[in-house]
């Protein structure tokens, strides 16, 4: 069933989400959830998707980035982002830790801040503990756009929102980036932009 994605300026977006317990992960109400969420993520279209974006204040993730995702990229922007097929799965209760706070920063959007996009400086590689759909502790280690779609994710989870990291003069309709910035790199959209420091 597909769920309404909720969009920015909902109370439920700016609240720290509830951590579930091993049978509540295992009971069917939030097994219907997942496979919901599943099913919104992958028509919307998304790379992850938040318990919270859909009205349900728990800390549960689900993420996917299929290669048909890619198909719309270039080879040269596959590379720069360091973008790799990553196969469905879900988060639950997750810890972030970084492990490589080197900048990458690209255009991010999201599916709660509809037809918007922005520069957002994201750490390149994350350690991730959390458990798995059935309850079961698992630790992912992530780089290059599978760690930024995990950062985004868990900041979902804590009410925040890529809005809250961006660059400010950058921020922009998706639709103009894709006519006028998506060639360029983000130093020449800074400079264009006339912000030369993040605020």
């Amino acid at each position: 069933m597909k769920l309404k994605i909720w969009q920015a300026g909902e109370p439920v977006l700016r609240q720290r989400a509830r951590a579930l317990t091993a049978e509540e992960i295992c009971d069917d109400a939030v097994q219907g959830l997942i496979a919901s969420m599943r099913e919104t993520m992958r028509d919307a279209p998304g790379v992850g998707l938040a318990a919270p974006q859909v009205g349900v204040p728990l800390r549960l993730a689900v993420i996917e980035d299929a290669a048909e995702y890619m198909a719309r990229l270039t080879p040269r922007e596959i590379a720069e982002r360091g973008r790799v097929p990553v196969p469905f799965h879900v988060v639950i209760n997750p810890e972030l830790s970084v492990e490589d706070d080197a900048p990458a920063e690209f255009f991010e959007g999201c599916l709660s801040v509809a037809g918007q996009t922005a520069l957002v400086r994201r750490a390149l590689r994350v350690r991730v503990e959390c458990l798995n759909e059935r309850a079961e502790p698992v630790t992912i280690r992530a780089e290059g756009w599978y760690a930024r779609i995990l950062q985004h994710e868990i900041d979902h989870l804590n009410g925040v929102l890529y809005v809250d990291r961006m660059w400010p003069r950058s921020f922009m309709t998706q639709e103009n980036h894709a006519r006028y910035w998506r060639e360029l790199s983000a130093q020449q959209v800074r400079r264009a932009c006339g912000e030369t420091e993040q605020r």
